[in-house]
């Protein structure tokens, strides 16, 4: 029996932006190799396996290497496609039983809301390996549950940077989140860039875990809750951060560029 896969870009309004899923909707679950064979065979940095648990759906996420413990775009990709292919009514939120806890959904005129764990960051030692990774000195380094988050001193630092993957590659963490304040003329108030070459991927274009640490960082940094990040890599992607206690509210928008079928 075949299964239907969609190709969805996540965290954008338009195709061939933002940060691309996959998603497959099966009626139950599957062994974890069948899963991760398909998810090699897709090649993107998240491919979303969603069957019918309890209220709502049993979610995992995998890149083409490794099973993710957190990701925000194949979580909003899924909630998309629940929505656009009549899984779930409009008007209905959608709630995952994921690694990751508890998440849900919700549509918000034209942007999806994602209910998601803050992930606050603790000052750690900047070690050799951060430095000689991104060739330049941070600002300051902070450790998240997953991430490593570098704040650099502009924006135009964090675009321009090119590091070192296979230096970063050693690193105890899944990723290297950088960051900076936006420029004063922009339309958001941080922008930041995400390394993971140790789960296979060099650059994720937009990550909304990250999200879940950057979040709490310049909530405090600006003193406001409700702010508008910039993924700054080549594809681009906005991501509405709301910081909530413990939770972190991340809005973003998703498009369907493809669906085929799985035989």
């Amino acid at each position: 029996m075949s299964l239907r896969l969609f190709h969805v870009d996540a965290f954008t309004h338009t195709p061939f932006a933002g940060n691309s899923a996959a998603v497959c909707v099966l009626d139950g679950p599957r062994e974890d190799s069948w899963l991760q064979l398909v998810a090699r065979e897709m090649n993107l940095a998240a491919t979303a396996f969603l069957y019918p648990q309890d209220d709502g759906y049993r979610l995992r996420w995998f890149s083409a290497s490794v099973e993710l413990e957190l990701c925000g775009h194949g979580t909003l990709a899924s909630a998309h496609t629940l929505w656009e292919q009549g899984y779930l009514a409009s008007n209905a939120e959608a709630h995952f039983y994921t690694r990751g806890g508890f998440l849900t959904a919700r549509q918000a005129g034209e942007w999806i809301e994602l209910n998601f764990p803050a992930k606050p960051e603790v000052a750690a030692e900047n070690n050799t390996v951060i430095t000689a990774s991104l060739g330049v000195t941070p600002r300051y380094v902070g450790k998240s549950q997953l991430d490593y988050l570098v704040e650099l001193d502009s924006e135009e630092t964090v675009r321009n940077l090119r590091p070192d993957f296979g230096q970063m590659a050693t690193l105890p963490a899944r990723g290297v989140i950088i960051t900076a304040a936006a420029t004063d003329s922009s339309d958001y108030d941080f922008v930041s860039r995400f390394f993971c070459p140790s789960v296979g991927i060099n650059e994720d274009p937009v990550t909304g875990s990250a999200h879940c640490v950057l979040s709490p960082f310049w909530s405090k940094r600006l003193g406001r809750a409700q702010l508008t990040g910039y993924q700054a890599s080549e594809r681009g992607g906005i991501v509405r951060v709301l910081h909530d206690g413990d939770r972190v509210r991340l809005g973003g928008q998703a498009v369907t560029v493809m669906h085929s079928e799985l035989l």
